[in-house]
């Protein structure tokens, strides 16, 4: 008998093959939809993050001290670039301002104004730091004249260009003019809205800070261990650290609440094709009572009849997850060796990105063979207690 379960089992499947393989591509559409989606949002959340890291430091060290500025000291910054952790360091002076742009009659031109995150900077040395192509590209105008890098929401909001005027007010009262030296754009509006990069020397004088920083700014060898470093390095160094992670914990936290709602929301295709599985297998034991009967009075036990029924469901669950799992990896590596193009002036990456993660595939196969079992247990439950006698009779 102990051959018997899966031999009818995998008889019962193929006897009913058009209703089998509709099941078995409900169950697959449904797992390489869920691993579709998940790999879009992984690719979006990545495709996120290192943009984001791209205008932003791993790690901030700033003063506890109540102005907020500590001495310019260099012995500092070469002994932060000696810890092992630290792939580079760069002071910076912060200030906020309003920012607008001049009116002009003759050009027809209003006023606009904004509020902005100054950051005053070395061009050359946050060149190692932060990743953006507008302060390598305009380093030369950020440094000699009195240049400014704008983040593309805000010189959009301004309606300023490369060349432009823009007027700095402090809150104070006193002003500033600059020229546009560059844009740039990572697609995070809590950047691109707000941040601009001032020449170090020019913020210091203009907030009256000459010959003191706001703080340092470090890249580490691990993004990902952003908070544990920067805690380490400022019991070190006596100073109070802000971790990019710990700067956009509100951010992170939504994109792994939208990953939680994708997966939800698209599990419950896998959820109806386990009732699709489940339909089957009542039609089943509706068309087998006679012949579960006689099983029963062959010697077959109650187990042995559940169990064929449950191994049914296994194996339609079985075959649709494995499909569904090399159609959605397929469809996904695919993706990635040949980009879909993304409109570049309607969003800030240019092709879809998709990123499959094992972890994501083997939880998502995981609960489709459990979801199948357990849809099978009831009819397996319900041949299992059928009385022979009572059939046959």
């Amino acid at each position: 008998m102990g051959a018997l379960v899966p031999f009818l089992a995998w008889r019962h499947v193929r006897a009913r093959a058009l209703q089998s393989a509709l099941t078995v591509g409900g169950v697959a559409v449904g797992v390489a939809v869920l691993i579709i989606a998940l790999s879009l949002t992984n690719g979006f959340v990545d495709e996120l993050v290192s943009s984001t890291l791209r205008a932003t430091p791993h790690v901030s060290l700033q003063p506890w001290s109540a102005d907020g500025s500590l001495p310019a000291d260099d012995a500092l910054l070469r002994m932060l670039r000696d810890e092992p952790e630290v792939l580079a360091v760069a002071p910076f002076v912060a200030g906020q301002a309003l920012i607008a742009r001049r009116a002009s009659a003759a050009l027809g031109i209003s006023a606009r104004q904004g509020y902005a995150q100054l950051l005053g900077i070395d061009p050359e040395a946050h060149a190692r730091v932060l990743d953006l192509p507008a302060l390598s590209l305009t380093a030369g105008d950020l440094a000699q004249q009195d240049g400014i890098v704008l983040g593309g929401s805000l010189a959009a909001q301004l309606g300023v260009m490369d060349g432009d005027d823009v007027v700095l007010r402090e809150i104070g009262g006193r002003t500033l003019t600059l020229r546009v030296a560059g844009t740039f754009r990572v697609g995070n509006e809590l950047i691109d809205a707000v941040v601009a990069y001032v020449p170090l020397e020019r913020l210091q004088a203009y907030l009256d800070l000459e010959d003191r920083w706001s703080g340092v700014h470090v890249r580490l060898v691990d993004a990902t261990g952003a908070s544990a470093a920067g805690e380490r390095l400022g019991d070190r160094y006596a100073l109070r650290p802000t971790s990019w992670e710990r700067l956009f914990s509100g951010l992170l936290q939504q994109l792994r609440l939208q990953k939680a709602v994708i997966s939800v929301v698209v599990f419950l295709i896998v959820l109806v094709a386990a009732m699709g599985i489940a339909n089957v297998l009542v039609l089943a034991v509706a068309e087998k009572t006679g012949e579960i009967a006689v099983l029963r009075t062959l010697g077959a036990s109650a187990r042995q009849v559940m169990a064929v029924f449950t191994l049914e469901g296994a194996l339609l669950g079985g075959l649709g997850t494995a499909l569904g799992a090399l159609l959605g990896t397929g469809v996904a590596a695919y993706f990635r060796w040949q980009p879909y193009p993304l409109p570049g002036d309607l969003y800030f990456i240019t092709q879809l990105p998709v990123e499959v993660q094992a972890f994501d595939v083997a939880w998502v196969c995981a609960v489709s063979l459990a979801t199948s079992v357990l849809a099978s247990l009831l009819p397996a439950r319900r041949a299992a207690g059928l009385r022979p006698a009572e059939v046959l009779r």
